[in-house]
């Protein structure tokens, strides 16, 4: 079998494909059969979080990996014990040819309080079935012989192989530390595990024994290479020294030991796992799998300043990567380019921050170590990921290296203020409510209804509650439902729906009579072109995320959206703005399936015949046991539970009008459905009217003519500036031929007519240029605000240490206002302009004051 990708396509709830049974867990779950019953791959993973996140020790040691390769066979109701074990020792011993004498095996002990024997049968086979050393078979506790898929579910015994890889291998620094199996150093390393799937825990937690039994083994490959190659290190296998060479190459540092190795093997390691991640779907981000792969970026890119890099590089490594694994792996030189662009504007957007952040932690670091207390604080750790996008991880790598220990507790608690201060606003009107019934919430019946008769269940200050609705509560980006609910007694104006529990809320106000009773009949009928409008936005957003993903690859998901009756926006992952040929394409795609006129239908079914089906979940969701799938006739499935058109050609047409970015990696576009379309393209073309008016051409030709005017815009742009430079040179030698003295020093003070700063400060280049020896002030009234230029020679800052800011600053004074800059150059604005000429009057004081405060110095 192929490796299934390391970005889950049918698991919402995993972020990475993290062992080789993940593509088969619905055959062990027993809702899949197997196409074969033997099957052997080598599978992608990637573990970065959970219980397998060892990130602190990549790099730091020589054998974790955030992206390795496991290689596994697995039987399904077809072999087991006996064959498994005989297989293994053959692949071991005879075909890769490892001494038998340093192979150790373990078998599980088994529990008497589960009423699990030791697994003899295995044990056995170990004795029967291969030559191994007899004291070599080892039995061990639950911890390490008995593995389980989850609380409940398939499990079974195990049985690892372990090989003795001599006393040198040993990286215990424990005195007490003796070299064993599972003793936890790097001597006796655990080959291959063989996994025994016969029993499922149920519910309750009890052990049943499964009428079809299955195997499932997996041995690290990289492991495997290292051992092979009598390598110490899994780095200093084939698999990544063409890496390391190339780190080697880019850098102009060697391979050692020491951080700058330690930078080697994270970055070695880091650009495996981005590149395959990125290549399967996935981008770096601000949630989930996204901010992962960010932390891993931001990971390696400030172990790159460990080796010097203070620019992008490590998108370089992508080439040697493909040309290494790409024949067992093509996606990585199919999407090579893509891969490397995409790293590379995530080096560039964390670089633009990272020396500034490392700049600040150190300063944070240097005040804890003067405090006496080996604690980095958890605010500062805040501000580092809030204001330049370090990861928690990140720092407390840092910190580490420091021997200072971060406050995750204080970050943590700045971090859930952020996340109170996000939602209050947005939160606080509608958690407050508390509804009180006993009947189990409300029923919606608006994807079939319109109107509906119903009962209230209570009414309080503007807000209505029903025991059934056709009212839409705000979910999944779609806005709330807007209409009335009345009877012969009162009417209520509803303005928005949202779901309070397990209760539809409508908001509003009582517009005609009595506020309703709890038990009163009314009628409850939605705004029908309001809702209308807003299914043609929400359908369209399913076929604008089929289109992204057409055009643009697949690693484009959702990432939020908002659907309104007058608009929609999409939110989704991409690292660059879309260029005007892909926007068209969206639209043509988009435009064409309308036009199509296809089927949209929904049903409600259990969450694995959805996936079965290929229907798409977002990451990130929580789905139920049973789920609502939305597909549009040979187009797409997805699951979904707004209200939608009924084809798509209800929709009429689609525009998107806007494109932005609004967080890194996260694009949005803007687009309108319907009616709107066309009054858009209506005010556009009324626009484009008027333009050509203004230009005296007719509509399509307003492009060339606005090049022509912006021409010659530019043509005269720089006539007035040549006659400008000649106004100024007449200005200046009349400023030259009366200049004054402030003791021995030469000083030009006046107001000059200028049109903006750029003037002013021309004019005292060219006095600057020609005074030879001297200081210029100059003030001009620009936009009604005072402007004035300083200009110092670079004999009378070196000889009798005037500065033009210390001198613009003072003069700025006399007119309340400020300013600063060069020693040769500065510019300071005020804001009152009749004192202009006091502050001018003042330049000679102001430079004896200077000069007589550098002789006290």
């Amino acid at each position: 079998m192929p490796s299934a990708p390391v970005v889950p396509q049918d698991d919402p709830t995993l972020l990475f494909t993290n062992a080789g049974m993940n593509q088969f867990k619905d055959i062990f779950l027993a809702t899949r059969q197997a196409s074969h019953p033997r099957v052997a791959d080598s599978q992608k993973c990637i573990r970065v979080s959970g219980k397998h996140n060892d990130l602190e020790q990549v790099g730091r040691d020589t054998y974790h990996h955030t992206f390795f390769e496991m290689l596994g066979n697995w039987s399904f109701g077809d072999y087991f014990k006996k064959e498994a074990i005989a297989w293994a020792w053959e692949l071991l011993t005879e075909v890769w040819k490892l001494p038998k004498d340093r192979l150790y095996v373990t078998v599980y002990e088994g529990d008497e309080a589960e009423g699990v024997p030791r697994d003899d049968e295995a044990a056995n086979h170990w004795k029967n079935q291969t030559d191994i050393d007899p004291s070599h078979i080892l039995a061990f506790d639950k911890k390490d012989n008995f593995w389980e898929m989850g609380d409940t579910g398939p499990c079974g015994p195990c049985s690892e192989i372990h090989i003795d890889r001599g006393e040198g291998f040993c990286d215990s620094s424990d005195d007490d530390h003796v070299c064993r199996v599972n003793s936890g150093c790097a001597r006796f390393i655990e080959l291959w595990n063989l996994v025994f799937i016969q029993y499922n825990r149920d519910a309750s937690g009890t052990l049943q024994p499964l009428p079809a039994k299955h195997v499932d083994t997996g041995a690290g490959f990289e492991r495997l290479v290292a051992v092979l190659q009598g390598v110490k290190s899994n780095y200093d296998s084939d698999i990544f020294t063409p890496l390391l060479e190339q780190i080697a190459a880019l850098t102009g540092k060697g391979y050692t030991d020491g951080e700058e190795g330690v930078a080697f093997r994270v970055i070695a390691d880091h650009i495996r796992a981005l590149s395959f991640a990125i290549a399967d779907g996935a981008i770096p981000g601000n949630e989930g799998r996204g901010y992962v792969l960010r932390r891993l970026l931001r990971r390696a890119a400030r172990f790159g300043r460990v080796l010097e890099m203070h620019e992008p590089f490590i998108y370089k490594l992508v080439d040697s990567l493909s040309a290494e694994m790409g024949q067992a792996y093509p996606e990585l030189v199919e999407r090579r380019d893509y891969i490397a662009r995409v790293i590379k504007a995530e080096e560039e957007s964390f670089g633009r921050t990272l020396d500034r952040g490392i700049e600040i932690f150190e300063q944070k670091a240097a005040a804890a170590r003067k405090t006496g207390h080996a604690v980095f604080p958890g605010k500062d750790a805040f501000i580092l990921h809030d204001t330049y996008g370090f990861p928690l991880d990140l720092t407390q790598l840092m910190a580490a290296e420091k021997n200072l220990t971060v406050d995750s507790a204080e970050f943590n608690s700045e971090m859930e203020r952020q996340r109170q201060r996000s939602s209050k606003l947005k939160d606080a009107t509608y958690q407050t409510i508390q509804i009180a019934d006993s009947r189990g919430g409300s029923e919606f019946v608006g994807y079939a209804m319109d109107s509906t008769e119903a009962q209230v269940i209570q009414y309080a200050d503007g807000r209505l509650v029903l025991n059934r609705t056709p009212f839409y509560a705000e979910s999944g980006g779609q806005v709330g439902d807007a209409g009335e609910i009345k009877n012969d007694a009162f009417q209520f104006a509803v303005k928005d729906t949202k779901n309070i529990g397990e209760h539809i809320v409508h908001f509003g106000e009582i517009v005609r009579g009595d506020a309703p009773k709890p038990g009163d009949v009314v009628t409850a009928t939605i705004d029908v072109k309001r809702r209308r409008a807003t299914e043609r936005n929400h359908t369209v957003t399913h076929l604008v995320h089929k289109a992204l993903r057409t055009v643009l690859g697949d690693h484009i998901s959702q990432a939020g959206s908002l659907v309104r009756p007058d608009h929609m926006r999409f939110d989704f992952t991409h690292f660059e703005r879309l260029r005007a040929d892909e926007i068209e394409r969206i639209e043509n795609i988009v435009n064409e399936t309308i036009l199509e006129n296809r089927r949209t239908s929904w049903v409600t079914l259990p969450i694995q015949e959805a996936k079965r089906r290929g229907a798409t979940a977002l990451f990130g969701e929580k789905y139920g046991d049973t789920v609502r799938m939305v597909e549009i006739d040979s187009y797409s499935k997805e699951l979904c539970g707004g209200t939608h058109v009924r084809s798509t050609g209800e929709i009429g047409g689609f525009a998107i009008i806007n494109e932005t970015s609004v967080a890194a990696g996260i694009r949005r576009i803007e687009c309108l459905t319907g009616m709107n379309t066309c009054s858009y393209f209506r005010r556009r073309n009324r626009n484009l009217e008027g333009i050509a008016a203004q230009l005296n051409c007719a509509p399509d030709e307003t492009g060339e003519r606005l090049v022509s005017v912006l021409e010659e815009r530019k043509r005269l742009e720089q006539e007035m500036k040549r006659l400008r430079q000649g106004l100024s040179k007449s200005a200046v030698d009349e400023l030259l031929k009366n200049p004054k003295k402030a003791g021995d020093i030469t000083y030009i003070a006046a107001q000059v007519p200028a049109s903006g700063v750029d003037d002013l400060r021309q004019y005292g280049d060219l006095i600057r240029d020609r005074l030879g020896s001297g200081v210029a002030v100059l003030g001009a009234v620009i936009d009604d605000k005072v402007s004035i230029a300083c200009v110092v020679t670079h004999d009378i800052i070196r000889k009798r240490g005037l500065k033009a800011g210390d001198i613009v600053r003072k003069v700025a004074a006399f007119a309340d206002g400020g300013g600063g800059g060069a020693p040769h150059l500065a510019l300071a604005g005020a804001k009152n302009v009749e004192k202009l000429p006091l502050a001018l009057s003042q330049v000679a004081d102001v430079i004896n004051e200077l000069l007589a405060d550098s002789k006290s110095v």
